[in-house]
């Protein structure tokens, strides 16, 4: 009998922040982005969708001209627009967008997401494509006239001269680094969604403990809750509030994860990882993949293997 693919739940917008701020805080983005400013000499930052502000605050590797143009309010309110208008093309054409500025400077954005929703940005660039020159400068002077923000000119002719300059190839090998990066913080969102037992009660922690060790089987809501000595309806509102998922939106997260996990086995199929996992038909596995991961089971895998095999190879580079 096959399990009806699971209807997409909504996350509540305090889910959406929390799991965020605690991406932005945690060990992996904080030492990937201190890694990143000192290997490519660009901001990296993690923006959250609709966020009002800018996403540099307090960024050392920020640009100089940001910076200045950043403390005129005209200014500064051209750079919030280039954010949502940058946030809009990056999810409407994945796996993110660049544009250009009214100074010139090319801004990036990946985006990061539970399932199908997005919920931040992994932003960075602030690099021209073309070395500076009069002409461009005359017109960001213009400007900034006409908005009454002209900072002073020698710093202002400073800044903008001494901005990075990258040509597209170079650019594009940066943008992937950080399409991957924003993969693996999907899959942490994923994690913390389904994971968190901060909120949790005991009937919810059985509950999840039971769907765990059964995981491989036709699971039913009703099944769980008998398990968890509760009425379905009952359980059904409970386990809605501590987890923030529904049941079957819970379980197909569950396991997607689990396939994650066995597919790291270069040996082993899509297809038994699926039946390892619980889901009863492949067409049903696919669509939840998807929906879930953001991406095809056969995409996944292959990017995964060759993160491993050039992992791999570094190391023996390392070793040698």
């Amino acid at each position: 009998m096959n399990t009806p693919a699971p209807a997409s739940a909504p996350l509540a917008p305090q889910t959406v922040r929390d799991v965020v701020s605690r991406l932005r805080l945690s060990e992996v983005f904080r030492h990937y982005q201190q890694a990143f400013q000192i290997a490519t000499g660009l901001p990296l930052a993690l923006r959250a969708t609709d966020s009002l502000q800018t996403p540099w605050h307090g960024n050392r590797a920020v640009n100089p001209l940001c910076t200045l143009l950043a403390s005129r309010n005209k200014s500064c309110a051209a750079c919030l627009q280039l954010q949502g208008r940058l946030e809009a093309a990056s999810v409407s054409v994945p796996p993110g967008q660049s544009l250009e500025c009214f100074a010139g400077l090319t801004e990036s954005a990946i985006p990061v997401r539970v399932g199908e929703r997005v919920i931040a940005f992994l932003q960075t660039g602030q690099i021209l494509a073309r070395p500076p020159t009069e002409a461009g400068f005359a017109r960001l002077q213009q400007q900034l006239a006409e908005w009454d923000a002209t900072p002073d000119e020698k710093e202002l002719r400073a800044a903008f001269f001494a901005t990075r300059v990258m040509h597209k190839p170079q650019y594009e090998a940066i943008l992937e680094l950080v399409r991957n990066f924003a993969q693996h913080l999907s899959l942490l969102s994923n994690e913390l969604v389904i994971s968190d037992a901060s909120t949790e009660s005991p009937m919810v922690v059985r509950a999840k403990a039971y769907i765990h060790e059964h995981l491989e089987e036709d699971l039913t809501l009703g099944q769980v809750a008998e398990a968890v000595h509760v009425s379905p309806t009952y359980f059904c509102k409970l386990f809605k509030q501590g987890i923030g998922l529904n049941f079957t939106d819970y379980v197909a997260r569950v396991r997607i994860e689990a396939v994650k996990q066995l597919l790291l086995n270069p040996h082993k199929r899509v297809s038994e990882a699926a039946y390892e996992a619980g889901f009863q038909s492949l067409s049903q596995f696919n669509r939840v993949f998807r929906r879930v991961a953001g991406e095809p089971p056969s995409a996944y895998r292959e990017h995964v293997h060759a993160s491993l095999a050039g992992r791999g190879r570094r190391s023996m580079v390392l070793a040698a």
